[in-house]
Formats: structure tokens, sequence, C-alpha cells
């Protein structure tokens, strides 16, 4: 058998095609002829030898618009500092920087003077309150028997009350700071449940007021912060969808009204919600996204190439497939945007397009 090539033609193509000097099975003048016009024929043998593969459109329910680098940062209000109640010295650590922490959680424990002088303080209230106490239960009986003057009565009854705010405000005091009269201690603990952020401090170090040793951050949300491009601010808005890595979603919050004269660019921020991989600080991709066009679908990008200057794919057809020309939209995340030329559910060749293209220019 005398093999004829075409210049353009690579020999593995069409060694695969033809059957020249292979096994693969070749398509028969009748099968060729057989295709309606348009369609390159292709038989089950060439597809896998030619290691085509297909994909599906699927309808696009969002318009991918551009992928930015950002960072990812606790949200407002989402970090708390916890401060040092009463000065002293730490006595015990018992969480690290990145630890996990519940609401609750004990996180140091501190040793103070004044803890010991509140639980003196305390002490003394509870004894003056017993006196009150009796004493009014005493001076209450007196009066009902017309022994003493009611206003007598009355007077032990505000000292009583008296003594019971002093015990109150005592016990207050000693339980804001989760303490133990008995050993002079406080707590330290987690006002908000997620990450230990920040450990400024180590056993033995001495804390004062308004100090902060530790730092918690939420765990259960994160904001994206990116740089928006000026050319994209005005299709940029809230409540867009946008994408982080390892497929994780949020929604855009805000978008800043002013440039920097530098980057040309505004501030964009988003939020989403806790994941492995969701890191603050951290540096990610987000992909943004708007409303999808109606009748677009989406398929994997490498299913779209180009043939005489015009965007192509090619779909399934009867005996084969044949070129379809489409109009793009933006492509990320590997899915491409097709604006029209594409229905839902049609079967593009996402692997071999290059193959195939040859041919197309072929025929």
């Amino acid at each position: 058998m005398r093999c004829s090539f075409r210049p353009f033609l690579g020999l593995s193509l069409v060694l695969a095609l033809a059957g020249c000097g292979g096994d693969t099975e070749a398509p028969t003048q009748n099968q060729t002829a057989a295709a309606p016009a348009g369609v390159i024929a292709v038989s089950p043998a060439q597809e896998k030898k030619l290691g085509l593969e297909w994909a599906v459109a699927e309808k696009a329910d969002k318009a991918p618009i551009a992928s930015l680098p950002a960072t990812i940062a606790p949200p407002p209000n989402a970090r708390v500092a916890v401060t040092a109640t009463y000065p002293g010295i730490i006595r015990r650590i018992f969480v690290a920087e990145g630890d996990p922490v519940r609401a609750g959680q004990l996180l140091a424990t501190v040793a103070s003077t004044d803890i010991l002088s509140h639980s003196s303080d305390l002490t003394r209230a509870e004894a003056r309150l017993r006196v009150a106490r009796a004493s009014a239960s005493r001076l209450a009986q007196l009066s009902r028997e017309g022994v003493i003057a009611g206003a007598r009565a009355d007077e032990a009854q505000a000292q009583l009350r008296q003594a019971q705010a002093d015990v109150t405000e005592q016990r207050r005091l000693l339980a804001m700071s989760g303490a133990s009269g008995r050993d002079g201690t406080y707590r330290l603990t987690a006002p908000i449940g997620g990450r230990v952020s920040k450990v400024a401090a180590e056993t033995g170090d001495r804390v004062d007021p308004m100090q902060a040793p530790f730092i918690v951050d939420s765990a259960s949300r994160y904001e994206v912060r990116a740089q928006l491009p000026e050319r994209l601010i005005g299709s940029v808005r809230p409540g867009m969808t946008v994408q982080v890595a390892d497929g994780v979603g949020g929604q855009v919050t805000s978008v800043g009204n002013t440039i920097d004269p530098e980057t040309r660019s505004a501030l964009l921020k988003a939020r989403v919600p806790a994941a492995p991989g969701i890191v603050s600080g951290g540096a990610t991709n987000v992909a943004l996204y708007g409303p999808a066009p109606e009748n677009a679908v989406t398929i994997p990008d490498a299913a779209v190439t180009n043939l005489d200057g015009k965007d192509i794919v090619f779909v399934e057809a009867k005996g084969g497939v044949r070129a379809q020309d489409v109009s793009k939209g933006n492509t990320i995340d590997g899915r491409t945007l097709i604006l029209s030329g594409l229905k839902p559910g049609e079967k593009v060749i996402a692997r071999g397009t290059s193959e195939l293209k040859s041919l197309a220019l072929a025929q």
C-alpha cells in the first residue's frame, strides 16, 4: 500500500488516521462520503488513538470577571484582644499561637495582689452583712412588739441593704476576672471561639491592666482584600460572588470609591467562611463573578481553539465532529464562558483539538 502525505499534516496524525504502517482502524471511503459536509469523520478507534476527550457544555449561572491576587484577614469585630484585668505575674500559659480555642477556654492564670485584696474585702463585707442581717432581724422584732420606734428598725434595714450591696459588688469584681481568692490568681479566658493569632507574653512575665497578652481571631469567617483595577470598578459591586483557593465561595462586601494614584486601583473587600487553607495573613487569588448573560455556557478552556482567525470548538456531530464558531468571554479556574454558539448539554472536544484543527485545515 502506498501512502500520500499532505505537507502540513504531522506523521503521527497521518499514521493515526490513514492507518499507514499501523493497526489503527481507518475510515473507509464509504464512511468518509457518508459524513455530512463540514463534519470530520472520526471512528471510535481513531478517537482513542488520538486521545480525544469530551466535555459537556454547562449552563452558566455566573460569569467570570477577573482573578486578582489577594490577602486574607479577619473581618472587623472578629479580632479580640484579651487584656489583663489586674496587674500581676503570669503563672501559667495554656495555649500557643495558632491553637484553636472555644469561647470561655482558659488561656492563662495570673497571680495578683489585687485579687488577694479583693478577697479580703469580700470577707469583711460578708462579715458586716451577717451582723447587719442579725441586727435588722432583732430590731424588726422589737419594733413589732412596740419596744423600740419603727425608725430604728427602718435604719437597720437600710444598713442591711448597704451590706448586701457591698458583698454583691465584691463578688462581681472577683467573678469578672475569674479570680480565686484562695491563691490570689485570676483567669484569662477566650472571649470568642476562634484561633489564637498572637501570644505576647511568657510564663513569669508581668502584665498590667489594658495590656493584651493574647489576641484571638474568629474562626467562622474571614475577609479577603484585593486591589481592583480601575477598568473593573464600574462592573464590580457588593453582593457579587467571589471564589478563593480550594473552591471556597463568598461575597463582595465593599468596593472602594477612592483610586490609588500609583496603582490605579481601589480596595475590594469580600467575606468568606472559614475553611481549610483559609489562614489570616495568608496570600491567595480571588476570582470575581457577575451575573451570566442569558444562554451562556461554560466549557473547559482547552476546548476553545482558533481557526482562520475565529474562536471555535469541535462539537459532536453525526459521524464525527464539526468546527463550531463561538463567542467567548473570560476564563477563570480552567473554565471559559461561551456567550454564543453553544447550548447547554452539547458535547465538545476538551482534549485533542490540535489534531482536529489540522484535519479541518486539510479539508
